[in-house]
């Protein structure tokens, strides 16, 4: 298990690390109206949504008037990406003059997407003169995961789970703390990188731990905790936004970095068949 470099600095409630330098422009005004535009390259699915909502609106928790679409990602998402943001702004009526910030998952996730996801939104956002919002992409899981549940108590610790490829995962840990209506998470445990075997090392991480995540058809029987449905949406990075943005999570767009949390982008092929030997071990046990 590894751990994210920057994992022991200081982090805001609900907010993804600022890259370093990286000045937060003023906040929004919550009695003023919102229009974002959010999108996710992050892993095998790309998720680009545009939410609109009229004044006042946002802060109270209301849902915006939404154009959506999810696709495929990957190295597919560096060619499609752009027209499908030209294609929802024109369904939706705005101009990217228009936007209040470009809203983009920041990462851990796949190394191409990230990339894809950052520079896309930074160049849109350069050409205009809008801001920038770098959402974790574990944050954005935890969020999609609860939008999908009845009811969710405060204080409810989530678990995000994202597959990191090379036999390893993502995992973050989120509590549920709603402000005002506004969905609005804290983070109880920086970002690691685990083996699925390794994953109840991940301090306060239990067996009957919530978890959520992508991970659960990769990894199967070798987890040791249950991981229900959840990934990075442009929609569940809308729902996140507003709070966000109280909270000053808005940057200059030329200070725009993805969060990689690793370096290593393949591994050898001495890892990749000591992969297959515990996957093979993990089905025979």
């Amino acid at each position: 298990m590894s751990e994210n470099p920057s994992a022991s600095a200081p982090v805001s409630p609900s907010v993804a690390p600022v890259p370093e330098g990286a000045a937060p422009l003023p906040a929004w005004q919550p009695q003023a109206g919102l229009q974002l535009l959010a999108m996710d390259t992050s892993t095998s699915v790309m998720s680009v949504a545009v939410g609109r909502w009229p004044a006042g609106a946002a802060a109270r928790g209301e849902a915006p008037d939404q154009w959506q679409h999810t696709g495929a990602g990957a190295a597919q998402s560096s060619a499609t990406l752009i027209p499908t943001v030209q294609r929802l702004l024109g369904e939706a009526g705005l101009g990217l003059a228009q936007l209040d910030a470009i809203v983009f998952g920041a990462g851990p996730g796949s190394f191409t997407g990230l990339r894809t996801a950052c520079a896309v939104a930074q160049g849109l956002a350069l050409g205009t003169g809008r801001p920038v919002l770098p959402v974790d992409t574990l944050l954005a899981v935890a969020e999609d995961w609860r939008s999908r549940q009845p009811e969710l108590a405060p204080g409810t610790v989530v678990w995000a789970l994202l597959d990191a490829r090379m036999d390893e995962i993502y995992v973050a840990g989120w509590r549920w703390q709603p402000r005002d209506g506004m969905p609005a998470w804290e983070l109880t445990q920086p970002v690691l990188l685990a083996r699925p075997e390794d994953l109840l090392q991940v301090p306060g991480l239990k067996p009957e731990a919530i978890c959520a995540g992508n991970v659960q058809p990769v990894y199967g029987e070798r987890l040791p905790v249950t991981v229900q449905e959840g990934m990075p949406t442009a929609d569940a990075m809308l729902r996140l936004a507003p709070a966000l943005l109280l909270d000053g999570g808005a940057i200059d767009p030329a200070l725009a970095l993805p969060r990689y949390v690793r370096d290593k982008v393949a591994q050898t092929t001495a890892e990749r068949e000591e992969a297959k030997l515990r996957a093979a071990g993990a089905r025979h046990a």
